[in-house]
């Protein structure tokens, strides 16, 4: 009658190494979503700078909109009351 096989135990060795390895794994995961957290702030980041450029052309543009508004009001202004003053032949 065979004796059956005995399961042998991984060495303390093996045990050492698998550990090593699953560290080496957990912390290049690790490092990898530090990474990737990285590269989503980055882009937040530049989203939001455009965005605020985009708010201050728009403002720009509507300041100079008024400005151009409040010259031809002027003009107008000026025209009146140099028609006022001017006695029509």
């Amino acid at each position: 009658m065979a004796l059956p096989r005995l399961h042998q135990c991984p060495s303390r060795e093996e045990e050492e190494e698998e550990e090593e390895e699953e560290e080496e794994e957990e912390e290049e995961e690790e490092e990898e979503e530090e990474e990737e957290e990285k590269e989503e702030e980055e882009e937040e980041e530049e989203e939001e700078e455009e965005e605020e450029e985009e708010e201050e052309e728009e403002e720009e543009e509507e300041e100079e909109e008024e400005e151009e508004e409040e010259k031809e009001k002027e003009e107008e202004e000026e025209e009146e009351i140099l028609l006022l003053l001017i006695p029509p032949n």
